[in-house]
Formats: C-alpha cells, sequence, structure tokens
C-alpha cells in the first residue's frame, strides 16, 4: 500500500501538496505515482517566476518505464525549484515527500488548496 500522509493534499493526477507557513506551497508526486513509474531517470521542472494554471503542465518525470507531464495542482507563481533533482533525480523515489519534492508555488489564491483530495479521499482513488 502507498504511503500517503495525512497532511497533505493530493490531485487526481497524482501530484501532492503542502501548505507552508510562509504561505507557499512545496508541490511533488505521491509515492504511488514515483511507484507507478519505477525508477526516475530525469526531471523536468519549470522555470522560476512562471505562472501556472490549475491542471496546467509544469514538467515531465522520466522513468525506466515511462514519461508523464507533470500538473500543476493550483495556479500560482513558480518561487522555488528543487535544483538537487538535476543530478539526483531517484531522489523522487527514494524520498517523494521530503527530499524529492519539485517545486514551490505563491498560489494565486489561498483557498484552491481546499479543491483538493483529503487522504482518505486520494486513497480511495488509488484503492
Amino acid at each position: 500500500m502507498s504511503n500517503i500522509p495525512a497532511s497533505l493534499r493530493y490531485a487526481k493526477s497524482h501530484e501532492w501538496l503542502k501548505p507552508e507557513a510562509d504561505g507557499t506551497v512545496t508541490i511533488g508526486i505521491t509515492d504511488y505515482a514515483q511507484n507507478s513509474l519505477g525508477d526516475i531517470t530525469y526531471v523536468q521542472a519549470p522555470k522560476l517566476g512562471a505562472v501556472l494554471k490549475t491542471g496546467e503542465v509544469f514538467g515531465v518525470v522520466e522513468s525506466v518505464k515511462a514519461a508523464s507531464d507533470l500538473y500543476a495542482p493550483v495556479a500560482g507563481t513558480v518561487v522555488a525549484v528543487n535544483g538537487a533533482l538535476e543530478s539526483a533525480p531517484e531522489t523522487v523515489n527514494r524520498a517523494p515527500y521530503s527530499e524529492g519534492w519539485m517545486l514551490r508555488l505563491k498560489p494565486a489564491d489561498a483557498v484552491s488548496a481546499n479543491t483538493l483530495l483529503d487522504a482518505t479521499a486520494y486513497a480511495k482513488l488509488v484503492g
């Protein structure tokens, strides 16, 4: 069974979102997603300052099995990317909810994260 932390919110496209104390949100892919992809070999992140719409493709993750688009769970401006993933993309497999984060956004609207799935709903989705 996948690890699904109760403190996070989830998109149906398998990204997670964590609200931060400074008002930003950290985003990555779920344990279910990384496990389904297999060994991750490359992560393409967006540029700093990019303005993303909810559901917009913000990058790509490639693995030994497939390449998959990454979708913004909420709209906002990219304020940080995890540069460590350029040289160590496998970090996403090892620690998808901590060191394997992909980007931080300043959300366009503070309530948009509330539209995402909670851990219980996401667990039902991935069954």
